[in-house]
């Protein structure tokens, strides 16, 4: 699916050969500062490499439109992205953006559900706790339906039991679904819980497990 060519970002990262499998569930792990973010973020066309290139499905990233590519490819941060108004506001506004027919209140009903957002959708998005902010960032992402799940670190607002909770309802979805979730993490348990492969990104080099 995903393939790296003698990839470079300036200092911080350097992948002489990598290559992400399709239809599987993919752990980036290592220590705070080692590249797994970079790494993330390159395949969401977020930043480009300073050297090398990086094939999606064959073709070379800096040709795909960044627009296009992430319809199939869908990135959850770190930071949850929050817009003005309500829960259903910032639920419909992927379908704005991709110019595509809005959701119907029971589908945006049932997305909550899944991610365990038990909130009425015409309250404030910006009173959610953290944590709340999170998952209706991937309730977003789940109405998308994207080909590729980018997730980096998709439970670090959530207590022990909602993380576990949702890192498997994803790897659910993946795998019935047959889509691509690539994921980073710091808690190497969750990695060896749910990921088919393991990667360990350290001081800007990886290694598979």
């Amino acid at each position: 699916m995903f393939e790296f060519n003698n990839v470079k970002y300036k200092n911080i990262l350097h992948v002489p050969s990598l290559i992400i499998e399709s239809g599987k569930i993919t752990a980036f792990t290592g220590s705070s500062g080692g590249g797994k973010t970079t790494l993330l973020k390159m395949l969401n066309k977020m930043l480009s490499p300073t050297e090398g290139s990086i094939l999606f499905k064959g073709t070379d990233l800096k040709d795909i439109d960044p627009v296009s590519h992430r319809r199939k490819v869908a990135m959850l941060s770190q930071t949850p992205a929050i817009f003005e108004g309500s829960i259903r506001d910032n639920l419909q506004i992927g379908a704005i953006f991709q110019e595509r027919d809005r959701f119907s209140d029971t589908a945006l009903e049932e997305v909550l559900e899944r991610v365990h957002l038990n909130k009425d959708p015409d309250n404030p998005a910006g009173k959610l706790s953290g944590g709340e902010k999170q998952r209706l960032s991937l309730a977003r992402i789940l109405l998308l339906d994207p080909d590729v799940f980018l997730l980096d670190e998709p439970s670090s607002s959530q207590d022990d039991a909602t993380e576990d909770l949702l890192i498997q309802m994803l790897v659910e979805i993946a795998r019935k679904e047959n889509k691509s979730m690539i994921m980073v993490t710091h808690a190497r348990e969750i990695a060896r819980k749910y990921a088919d492969v393991i990667i360990e990104v350290q001081n800007g080099t990886v290694r598979r497990l």
